[in-house]
């Protein structure tokens, strides 16, 4: 058995992690903490940070704070990490995170629909990196960004194609600066999970046949053998970056998935094609949050989907995903 070298110390590093307010940014702001670092969480709902900012505060170790930012708005990004830099002295770790989930087919979600989810997702992450590269190249520690991306960036998955395709540009992205920014002594972790246990169905966002979409999507993002446990997922994704690993995928299905698309993929094409035929079809126009969807629209399988999710809306009430 191989046992891997300590992980260098972060203690006392600066760290930014977007979209950190609720499920996997707000864990991943748990284990930087849990490492001593200073953390600030960035986000657009200052209500949201401030309940963030109240699970995370404990006393010594790290300190924490949130500051409100949209990712998409490429110049307030910039304003922000100039002002965390002046006001910290330095800044050593970023995680951008910051993102949506739509569930749907893609004629329902539209055109519009995957502009949101690259404005959101994609230029989110571009705009973050940029933000922070030039401050990280002169961290004292040796920089590190993390790009959050996706299984579905690295294997098309139906019903999440806008999501897929900007994850897709994420992964490409992370790669990409990874070997750019070597020069500076800056390391670039693209992260790419799967199905983990956040609660995030309650805020993606449903299109076509909203009832059973959100049905599938609840029901499989709580299974305990697809899914992970986030705080899992968290504490290795921060052991990536902290060891400054240039890529992580995480879940065994992910893997799975991410090598048979690799090595084989007109047959992994041809067995997504198959799942895609089960999903639902067609539906009214617009869409919805999870949780009004939940409330207002009477989802099916109500048991099947209390017994398959019970961990999933357990961890909905702990990561800050309920207001």
């Amino acid at each position: 058995m191989r046992v891997l070298p300590a992980a260098p110390s972060i203690e006392g590093l600066t760290a930014v992690v977007t979209g950190g307010s609720r499920g996997l940014g707000l864990l991943m702001a748990r284990q930087l903490l849990r490492r001593d670092c200073d953390v600030v969480l960035l986000a657009r709902d200052p209500a949201e940070l401030d309940r963030a900012v109240g699970k995370l505060g404990r006393p010594g170790g790290g300190a924490v704070r949130g500051v409100v930012c949209d990712v998409r708005d490429g110049a307030a990004v910039e304003e922000r990490f100039a002002e965390i830099v002046r006001d910290n002295g330095r800044l050593d770790i970023v995680i951008a995170n910051a993102g949506i989930i739509q569930v749907g087919p893609a004629e329902a979600l539209g055109v519009e629909g995957f502009r949101d989810a690259l404005d959101s997702i994609f230029h989110g992450a571009l705009n973050t990196a940029f933000a922070a590269l030039p401050h990280l190249r002169h961290s004292p520690a040796g920089g590190r960004l993390a790009l959050v991306g996706s299984v579905g960036g690295l294997l098309a998955v139906p019903h999440l194609l806008p999501y897929s395709c900007a994850k897709s540009a994420v992964a490409a992205l992370a790669e990409g600066l990874h070997a750019e920014e070597a020069a500076y002594g800056v390391t670039v972790t693209g992260v790419h999970p799967g199905l983990m246990r956040t609660g995030s169905h309650l805020h993606a966002r449903f299109g076509g046949d909203r009832r059973r979409e959100y049905a599938w999507f609840q029901a499989l993002a709580g299974a305990p053998l697809l899914s992970m446990n986030a705080e899992r997922a968290a504490e290795r994704i921060v052991s990536a970056v902290q060891r400054r690993r240039p890529r992580i995928v995480l879940t065994p299905a992910a893997k799975l998935g991410a090598v048979a698309h690799g090595v084989a993929p007109v047959l992994t094409t041809r067995l997504v094609s198959a799942v895609g035929r089960v999903l639902p079809r067609d539906g009214g126009p617009g869409t919805a949050e999870g949780y009004r969807v939940e409330a207002e629209e009477q989802p099916p399988a109500r048991r099947l989907r209390r017994a398959l999710g019970v961990l999933n809306e357990r961890a909905a009430g702990r990561f800050n995903q309920r207001g």
